[in-house]
């Protein structure tokens, strides 16, 4: 079938939106109609290759739609259900995902190589095969992908929203939730509140955290960063560490999470300085892949016995963690409405990535099929 896809033919380049060619599912895919994709900074790092990924290639790993068809041996999906993307496929049988790690589950080391799970490409344009973001690839009309792919929701949630839990929100509120493991009455410091920062202050406050501290240089981004539950903002980490200090009377925070648009090698120190005795620093935020190096003080590592961790998704199993945020949603105890700041079409990505560059977007979300209006 022919279809049209957001595509990047090579770092440095815009995205092209095109025809291109979709292969009917195999026997253990679908073929999802897609409604809407989120602008997430991680298909970022493909336009400025801080990151290589396998190019030509379909970005988009956030974001919702409607099973059309299923192949022979599909049994999770039936045309007609809505699903939401799971960008680490989880197979539900790999040494992490029967110990519980889905995020961290075996098939995630292919979503970065460019084929399907089974080696060949199902889109194609300009006669080459196009690789698939996260084996989704979801800005396009339609993407054929591996049924451990999407995870099934309810229908009462509008799938521009349900788009939004497919990534920055399980990856933001569980770097608070699960991989910082946020407790009652602690004190948490949100280093970057984009996309997937406002979903961990939004996980912090919901884990019962007194003091939520969001930091960026962006005004308006600390302020609307109250309305997901920040109790104090500050512009940067040199101005949070005193502040911190201030309220918790010299014991510094408990946790810190660095959710800032990239990661970089000196950001990790004064993070760490920003917690105290038994500390914990979540980082979530991804770095250019050849940086390898940082500088830590590990005197005080040891004798304060504060920890660094990174996070992948969270730290969650997104097969229980989307429909359990979608269950939050409705019951009024998570914000997703909020964090839409813009609506694009299909066409208008350059435009939604530009506004992201230029920090006048919270979460651009692309609306493939319905109203852009909101």
């Amino acid at each position: 079938m022919q279809t049209r896809a957001a595509v990047l033919w090579s770092v440095g380049s815009s995205w092209s939106v095109e025809t291109i060619e979709m292969d009917p599912p195999g026997p253990q895919e679908v073929l999802v109609r897609m409604v809407a994709a989120g602008l997430c900074h991680t298909d970022e790092h493909a336009v400025t290759g801080d990151v290589e990924y396998p190019l030509p290639m379909i970005g988009g790993h956030e974001g919702a739609g409607i099973v059309e068809s299923v192949g022979s041996a599909v049994t999770s999906v039936v045309p007609g259900d809505h699903v939401v993307m799971n960008f680490v496929p989880s197979c539900g049988v790999c040494p992490s995902c029967v110990s519980g790690l889905q995020n961290l589950c075996d098939r995630g080391a292919k979503i970065a190589e460019g084929p399907a799970l089974d080696g060949t490409y199902r889109a194609h344009a300009r006669g080459q095969d196009l690789a698939a973001g996260n084996l989704l690839g979801t800005f396009a009309e339609h993407c054929v992908i591996h049924e451990s792919s999407v995870v099934k929701v309810e229908r009462d949630v509008p799938l521009e929203l349900a788009a939004l839990v497919s990534c920055g929100v399980a990856t933001g509120w569980g770097s608070s939730v699960y991989a910082g493991g946020v407790r009652a009455g602690e004190t948490v410091v949100v280093i970057g509140v984009g996309g997937i920062g406002m979903n961990a202050v939004q996980g912090a406050r919901s884990a019962g955290a007194v003091n939520v501290v969001a930091v960026d240089q962006i005004d308006w981004k600390r302020e609307r960063a109250k309305v997901f539950g920040a109790t104090h903002e500050a512009p940067d980490a040199a101005s949070a560490l005193a502040l911190v200090a201030e309220i918790t009377h010299g014991r510094m925070a408990d946790c810190a999470v660095l959710t800032t648009s990239t990661a970089e090698s000196s950001y990790l120190g004064p993070a760490v300085n920003l917690v105290g005795k038994r500390g914990r620093v979540v980082v979530t935020a991804i770095a250019a892949s050849k940086q390898s190096t940082v500088d830590l003080n590990l005197a005080e590592m040891a004798f304060w016995e504060k920890t660094v961790r990174g996070a992948l998704y969270g730290s969650g199993n997104p097969r229980f963690e989307i429909p359990n945020l979608l269950r939050l949603y409705r019951g009024g105890d998570l914000k997703l409405d909020e964090l839409i700041t813009h609506r694009y079409r299909l066409d208008q990505i350059n435009e939604g990535y530009e506004d992201m560059r230029r920090g006048k977007s919270l979460r651009g979300v692309l609306i493939i099929d319905g109203d852009i209006s909101g």
